[in-house]
């Protein structure tokens, strides 16, 4: 059994990944998810269906219409569209999921996880992991 510090390794071992969730809002978590990947180097996407752009970069109103596969997601919705999230993230083949605190339901764990997609959930948030420097 992998631990949740392992489960965090693999997580951040590839890239890109994309931020489910994001927002305009600097004081959404959607946001500093998203600015931490970047101040952090990382490449990122941000998926919102509403939104153009979101801290200068291009926002994707879906995982499908990303330019390229993601290695891993976050993601920062309500639960039920955390499980709506999952289902795409299982047919697009993306193995990495986290879910920051308040996005997740059980429906979502138990098919993420039974989809064997590394879950991280109720737990740490990628805003520590990553260290949020505001």
């Amino acid at each position: 059994m992998t631990t949740v510090d392992q489960q965090i390794q693999a997580f951040l071992a590839g890239a890109p990944h994309a931020v489910v969730g994001a927002s305009n809002d600097r004081s959404k978590f959607g946001n500093k998810v998203l600015r931490t990947y970047v101040q952090n180097g990382r490449p990122v996407y941000p998926v919102n269906p509403s939104a153009g752009t979101i801290e200068g970069l291009k926002a994707y109103a879906t995982l499908e219409e990303l330019p390229e596969a993601v290695h891993g997601i976050s993601i920062i919705t309500p639960p039920e569209v955390t499980e709506r999230i999952i289902d795409q993230a299982i047919a697009l083949g993306i193995g990495h999921v986290w879910m920051q605190p308040g996005a997740e339901s059980q429906a979502a764990l138990d098919r993420a996880r039974a989809a064997g997609l590394n879950t991280i959930a109720g737990g740490p948030c990628i805003l520590v992991v990553l260290g949020f420097p505001g």
